[in-house]
């Protein structure tokens, strides 16, 4: 019975571990979550769909007003239209020695039928090429996201100043100073593969190393109980 109690004990300190492991929800991100100041990147903005019952049906990305990026262009994305809207910059921007006044603000995936919309369960991945990249610590793109039964939801809130995540992140990609990405070569940091990851591959390694050493923990526990359950001969 005391035996019974202990597994029980561990087994409950177990699913606590895992439900710390595991992340909260998924949100509309960018991936991958760093590049390098000045120079271009490939991303992709990763929508998961939330809803048990219907589907995401519309995306639109918001790019920071005060980053403007001379070059945003899109990859098709099979069953989506992209629709583009610019606008006007006041200051204009120097890329390559000639002026920008124009930019792109918004960028509006709309599925063109419910077969190809995001349904529950699954994420589509809308690919973007941009640069160069603004001389800033981050870019963060408000985002809303539309569902078939007209529900929006609004992933506008930036980062926390403490590091906590907001209920309703806006998708954030990190920009590091050129001499902060100089030992990687732009064909693996600064443009990764749409589709790269790396690094929730590495979330889940570490994981599966916090389950293995819980059973561990199990097992040495339960050799422990036995231990002490039969007689001194």
């Amino acid at each position: 019975m005391k035996m019974t109690r202990r597994f029980g004990v561990v087994a409950m300190t177990v699913l606590g571990l895992l439900a710390v492991a595991v992340p909260a929800s998924a949100h509309v991100t960018v991936n991958p979550k760093e590049a390098v100041q000045g120079g271009y990147a490939r991303v992709a903005f990763r929508v998961p769909n939330e809803s048990d019952d219907t589907n995401t049906t519309k995306i639109e990305v918001y790019l920071p007003e005060d980053a403007p990026v001379a070059s945003v262009t899109t990859m098709p994305v099979p069953g989506w239209t992209v629709a583009v809207a610019k606008r006007k910059l006041t200051t204009p921007i120097e890329v390559h020695g000639s002026p920008v006044s124009e930019v792109v603000s918004t960028l509006t995936w709309t599925a063109t039928s419910p077969d190809a919309a995001v349904k529950p369960g699954q994420f589509q991945e809308f690919p973007v090429s941009m640069g160069p990249l603004p001389k800033v610590d981050k870019m963060v793109f408000k985002t809303l996201q539309t569902y078939s039964d007209g529900t929006v939801v609004r992933w506008i809130e930036p980062p926390a100043n403490d590091g906590a995540e907001p209920e309703s992140p806006a998708p954030v990609l990190i920009l590091l100073p050129a001499a902060a990405g100089a030992a990687a070569t732009p064909a693996t940091d600064n443009t990764l593969a749409v589709g790269d990851t790396k690094g929730s591959d590495t979330d889940w390694f570490g994981v599966a190393g916090l389950i293995a050493g819980v059973l561990a923990l199990i097992l040495a526990g339960l050799a422990l109980a036995r231990t002490r359950k039969e007689p001194v001969r």
